[in-house]
C-alpha cells in the first residue's frame, strides 16, 4: 500500500475565475487517481493545504511525524515546488529510515487542465515510489533525484541535478 500525504502547493490550487486568484479548496488527488484508473492500494491523508512558501518548521514537523508513524514503507508527498528541497532535507536529516519517500508537485495547478504538469508528476511519483530503494527523493519532470542532489532552476522552472 502507498501512503499519500497532501500538503497543498500549486498542485492543489484552484482558480477563482471571478477574482482571478488562486486558492485552496479540496485536494485534486482523488480525481486524478480515478482519471488515471490507478489500481494500487493507497491511503490518502491531507496534512495541510498551504503554499510551500508559507511552510515553516512546525509544518515540516507534522509531515515528519506522519511519515514516521505511517505503517506504509512507500510514501508520496504532494508539495509546493518552491520549498520541496527544504522539506526533503528536513526529513532526511531527522532520520526517516526504512521508507521510500517521494516528494512531488506541480508548476501549474491541476485545476488548469491539460496544461498542468501535476497529473504526470503524480503518476511518475507513484511509479518511482514502488521501484526505488528506501530513501528520500524528489520526482519532477519525469525524473527522480536524491534529496541532496537536486535544485529547482528558477529561470527554467525545471528541477535539475546540482
Amino acid at each position: 500500500m502507498i501512503q499519500i500525504f497532501a500538503t497543498g502547493g500549486t498542485f492543489d490550487k484552484d482558480y477563482d475565475f471571478v477574482t482571478g486568484k488562486l486558492y485552496f479548496k479540496d485536494s485534486s488527488i482523488p480525481d486524478m487517481l480515478e482519471r488515471a484508473r490507478f489500481t494500487v492500494d493507497y491511503d490518502l491523508k491531507t496534512l495541510m493545504m498551504i503554499d510551500s512558501l508559507e511552510m515553516n518548521e512546525a509544518d515540516r514537523e507534522i509531515i515528519l511525524h506522519n511519515c514516521r508513524r505511517s505503517d506504509n514503507e512507500k510514501i508520496v508527498i504532494t508539495h509546493g515546488t518552491d520549498t520541496m528541497e527544504i522539506t526533503a532535507a528536513y526529513l532526511a536529516k531527522k532520520g526517516v529510515k526504512d521508507k521510500t519517500i517521494v516528494i512531488t508537485g506541480a508548476m501549474i495547478p491541476y485545476a488548469f487542465g491539460h496544461s498542468s504538469d501535476g497529473f504526470f508528476n503524480l503518476g511518475s511519483a507513484l511509479s518511482f515510489v514502488q521501484s526505488l530503494p528506501h530513501g528520500i527523493y524528489i520526482v519532477m519532470n519525469g525524473r527522480y533525484f536524491n534529496w541532496d542532489e537536486v535544485e529547482k532552476n528558477r529561470k527554467t522552472g525545471y528541477f535539475e541535478e546540482k
